[in-house]
């Protein structure tokens, strides 16, 4: 395994444990020119065979989102977000979708916090055309609510949107620029959702939930849940039950990543780094075991020979692996180091692969510097 680091931004810091944790507020990432404009996250990734480019969506202060890394130059090309930007507009988080339309569609998530709620308008689904670079917001779902997470439904031609905060699961209907309020996902006794929504071979949505429990102080060790929607029923359906812990303990792990496969099963990560496969007619959970260091695993991607690939560890410990659909059986493939610069991802948020089996990772979080897209040839 070959890996290399490509940086758009590279803000070093040393005093996030010291000064910046706990203590920093929204304005004052605002007023940090080198912390506004630098300290990034890459949270979306979106590799595009056509012409060759890995399309990224990025978490900033300064609201620039939406690059893309020229895979023949190495360099980052600026896709003219800034033309449609409004400066509450903090990431693409998990929501880049190259849809059957040819256009790329993304939704945007936020970072400012409830006291600018009705400053910020809310959040935008974002159509982008490769071919001549026309970018436009074509609606806000929900005035003043940002989203975290977007799936197209293309043959209902239906964005399903995760938002944040309130967790609602809207349907947002792209031609007609319409939306709908599906249903509430979290209560705000804690974040219910995972990194992503995902659809399975019947148009249904999966994703996570939390319950309240208002007689408590806290929501308690089985708090989170999964969830499936139903369009034909139009209706969300409440598990009771969400990712077992992988010591076995009561109680179920937070949802991380989601994807749905080639072989049309759900397979999700959990906080923990626990790899699981889901039964999208029955909602059976299965356990598949812990590939690679603790914790969380976040990003999947299907692979052209027919592996399921998966990254996950935090701390600086960010691993491949890859999982055969048809056995269960997964291997651990091996550690995002750049020997070059001397560097680990921290962690890994979003993945994707490119026709020519090139995986690209996008890094997020990191407390010590800015975040890299990773990229991994095997």
């Amino acid at each position: 395994m070959k890996v290399k680091a490509h940086k758009l931004y590279d803000l070093h810091m040393d005093n996030w444990h010291s000064e910046i944790e706990d203590h920093y507020e929204y304005a004052d990432f605002k007023n940090s020119n080198d912390l506004r404009v630098k300290w990034i996250s890459f949270d979306g990734v979106l590799a595009d065979a056509d012409p060759n480019l890995v399309y990224c969506g990025i978490t900033s202060f300064n609201a620039d989102i939406f690059r893309a890394f020229n895979r023949n130059t190495g360099e980052f090309i600026d896709l003219g977000f800034a033309k449609i930007a409004n400066p509450y507009d903090a990431k693409f988080h998990r929501a880049l979708i190259k849809s059957r339309d040819g256009n790329i569609y993304g939704a945007i998530a936020l970072l400012h916090d409830v006291d600018s709620y009705f400053d910020a308008p809310g959040g935008s689904v974002v159509r982008y055309n490769p071919v001549n670079g026309d970018i436009e917001k074509i609606g806000i779902p929900i005035p003043h609510v940002y989203i975290q997470g977007m799936v197209i439904d293309e043959n209902r031609r239906i964005a399903y949107c995760q938002t944040f905060t309130p967790e609602y699961l809207v349907a947002y209907y792209i031609d007609k620029c319409e939306s709908k309020i599906l249903g509430l996902t979290g209560s705000g006794f804690g974040m219910g959702q995972g990194e992503c929504i995902v659809l399975d071979t019947k148009g249904r949505v999966w994703g996570g939930w939390s319950v309240t429990r208002a007689w408590q102080s806290s929501a308690g060790v089985d708090q989170y849940r999964l969830f499936r929607y139903d369009p034909v029923e139009d209706r969300i359906e409440f598990f009771k039950y969400g990712l077992p812990h992988l010591d076995g303990t009561y109680g179920f792990a937070h949802l991380d990543g989601m994807i749905c496969a080639a072989d049309g099963k759900i397979y999700a990560g959990s906080g923990e780094g626990g790899l699981f496969r889901i039964e999208p007619d029955s909602g059976e959970v299965k356990l598949l075991g812990a590939p690679c260091p603790p914790a969380r695993i976040a990003a999947f991607t299907m692979g052209n020979d027919g592996y399921l690939y998966g990254i996950g560890g935090r701390y600086g410990n960010a691993s491949l692996f890859r999982l055969d659909l048809a056995t269960g059986y997964y291997e651990l493939i091996g550690k995002l180091y750049d020997p070059d610069i001397k560097a680990s991802a921290w962690q890994i948020h979003d993945m994707s692969i490119a026709a020519d089996g090139t995986i690209f990772a996008g890094e997020n979080d990191n407390p010590y510097r800015s975040s890299y897209l990773w990229e991994i040839t095997l």
